[in-house]
């Protein structure tokens, strides 16, 4: 049960008469509304109320929704309050200057239950007297709050009530649980409460005494519940947030060598970087790769994070594969059907945090493939550009078998020798997004280069390590995302 239905719960409670006990030597309800038919007959002799505001709505057994203690009885709520409704004023004739009494014209006046007052009126028709209970009942309905002020003028989107005898607390609390109730039965395409809907609200009335008891036990209560619901939202953000700081920590683990215990029979890191090496170097006597592309900048003490196993290694991203930029596919250039590609945008909307991806959902014409640079299965994708630092180089690696179209402000990577999906995880990790964040440049746009993503240090385990990681991490992660539902 949240706040809200806690809240509503004990003002139903207060509105049967369960809140607090009846006392059989309490004046009932019976002679308490005689004691207002009275008090309104003499309002009237005196010119201040109009004969037709002693005509009392019967209320039919139809309209009892349920069952209330002996000494109270049920009556209209208009039987026992009067209410004023507002009138707006065209803006010749209210001001920001304090030029005569104040001037509400709805919700955006009432704040944590006080008034706000920035307008004023020196020609007030509708005017709310000190004490009356203000209420919205249009727009934004059922905002309430008591006028402390004095005499105010109210606009139409506001209605003043003031009781006979009765305790205008209980009347506020019972208008807050059925509020919800009188806004569905309003007519207008305007969302809104009518002067019949209150005056015509089936009201169950305690003896007097009782009420003063149900408004002081509301008061002790309410508080309470409002600690249980901030309790409540914290509880709540922290549920919702607890799975992607558990991954974020879980990721961090891995690429530190905690997630999974190393194994000394495992060829070390060293010997996958020199087979890296040995790789680029044959691919630049096929001419697939120029002589500058070997060239490895030393990581140095300064660049080092976080200790890693001995087994490891510290090398630049780029070290572990090569780099290739997409070229431009405009968006009038793709179709449901065709030869398949990948826009950067998709990157945010589509493969955010895939890790992996098999089929596009874009494709385009056989011309513009064909000028466009290709990637291939295992290559893993980055978005170069985007809308804020933390989404820019997410990385998803592809494992489709067809040739894919690489587009504008996307790079991919082709891995050597090393299992691709780590260095999803690695990429998509806070370390790693920390980095990119740094070497990133632009506000509105922001963007990062090849080459920056390429210079960044990473922590490089044994081969065998990586796919004991990858599948620890599946596991792991796996459970965290039952926690979601």
């Amino acid at each position: 049960m949240n706040a809200q239905q806690l809240k509503n719960a004990i003002l139903q409670e207060a509105i049967e008469g369960r809140l607090v006990p009846q006392d059989p030597n309490e004046e009932p309800a019976s002679v308490l509304l005689a004691r207002i038919r009275k008090e309104k007959e003499r309002l009237v002799k005196e010119g201040k109320l109009k004969k037709k505001d002693l005509i009392e709505i019967p209320i039919s057994e139809d309209e009892i929704p349920f069952e209330i203690p002996e000494s109270w009885e049920w009556c209209s709520l208009g039987s026992v309050i009067s209410l004023l409704s507002g009138r707006d004023l065209t803006p010749q004739d209210y001001n920001d200057n304090n030029d005569g009494i104040p001037y509400i014209t709805g919700a955006s006046n009432f704040e944590g239950g006080s008034l706000v007052i920035n307008r004023w009126t020196p020609k007030p028709v509708s005017i709310s007297k000190y004490g009356d209970l203000l209420i919205t009942c249009k727009g934004t309905i059922g905002t309430m709050a008591f006028n402390t002020v004095g005499d105010i003028h109210i606009a139409r989107q506001v209605m003043a009530i003031s009781p006979y005898i009765i305790d205008l607390n209980f009347i506020k609390f019972y208008l807050m649980r059925i509020v919800s109730e009188l806004d569905k039965k309003a007519k207008s395409i305007i969302p809104g409460i009518s002067r019949e809907d209150i005056l015509t609200a089936s009201f169950p009335l305690p003896p007097l005494a009782e009420q003063k008891r149900i408004v002081a036990k509301i008061e002790e209560l309410l508080p309470k519940v409002e600690e249980y619901g901030k309790a409540q939202e914290a509880l709540d953000k922290l549920n919702e947030e607890l799975p992607e700081r558990l991954k974020k920590s879980i990721l961090q683990e891995a690429i530190e060598g905690r997630l999974v215990p190393q194994d000394p029979n495992d060829e070390p890191a060293s010997v996958l970087l020199a087979k890296i090496r040995k790789e680029k170097e044959q691919l630049v006597k096929e001419g697939k790769l120029k002589k500058k592309d070997l060239i490895e900048t030393p990581i140095t003490d300064d660049e080092i994070p976080f200790e890693i196993p001995e087994s490891w290694e510290w090398c630049r991203l780029g070290n572990i594969g090569l780099f290739e930029r997409g070229s431009g596919i405009k968006r009038d250039e793709t179709f449901e059907s065709g030869y398949p590609c990948v826009r950067y945008g998709e990157m945010y909307t589509k493969y955010k945090y895939a890790p992996t991806f098999g089929k596009t959902v874009s494709f385009t014409s056989k011309s513009v493939f064909e000028k466009c640079r290709k990637a291939h299965k295992g290559d893993l994708f980055m978005a170069l550009t985007g809308e804020n630092k933390q989404d820019i180089s997410l990385a998803a690696q592809y494992v489709g078998d067809e040739e894919v179209a690489v587009g504008g402000d996307l790079c991919h990577l082709t891995t050597l020798e090393v299992y691709g999906l780590y260095f999803v995880y690695l990429i998509n990790s806070t370390y790693f997004s920390n980095k990119k964040e740094i070497l990133a440049t632009g506000d509105i746009i922001v963007h990062i280069s090849t080459d920056k993503l390429a210079s960044i240090p990473i922590p490089l385990p044994p081969l065998a390590e990586q796919h004991r990681i990858v599948e620890k991490l599946e596991q792991v992660l796996g459970e965290i995302d039952k926690l979601k539902v």
